[in-house]
């Protein structure tokens, strides 16, 4: 029994008609518009740190992406739940959770610093016809880079 992939359709055809993914994509644009009430409220230099993860029954959940940060927002926790409560979006907001959760920083992967063996062959033997010591002590060095198991 073979795999048939279905037909491929349309973006706004897909949201109309399958519930979890409207459902799903109503609670994003939700969160859109809440974050952009928050950041309306906080500093500038919060803005980046802090990021909306859920509000239900009177709590708002903010994730921040250091301690650093969460700190200095607990201090003024009060303040800014004053500021939300004043929009209808956050209407019944009784409490502020802040969840420190860092990001992971994304490291580029590692190159491949192994030669083929031809390679590795081709520079051994361009490095016996040099006379300079200090370029052909490196183009052998080079050459030991190859991975053996070509």
């Amino acid at each position: 029994m073979a795999f048939r992939p279905l037909p491929a359709q349309a973006t706004q055809k897909l949201l109309r008609e399958a519930k979890p993914l409207q459902t799903l994509f109503q609670e994003a644009q939700r969160l859109g518009q809440l974050q952009q009430l928050l950041d309306s409220q906080l500093q500038p230099a919060a803005r980046p740190h802090c990021r909306v993860a859920s509000w239900r029954a009177g709590s708002l959940l903010l994730v921040v992406n250091d301690a650093h940060w969460a700190t200095r927002l607990r201090y003024q926790q009060r303040r800014l739940l004053r500021q939300l409560q004043a929009f209808d979006e956050f209407a019944g907001l009784e409490r502020i959770h802040f969840k420190v959760q860092p990001q992971v920083e994304r490291r580029p992967p590692e190159r491949n610093t192994r030669l083929s063996s031809a390679a590795a062959e081709t520079i051994q033997e361009a490095a016996e016809g040099i006379s300079n010591p200090l370029l052909k002590a490196a183009l052998e060095r080079l050459a030991s880079r190859s991975r053996k198991s070509d």
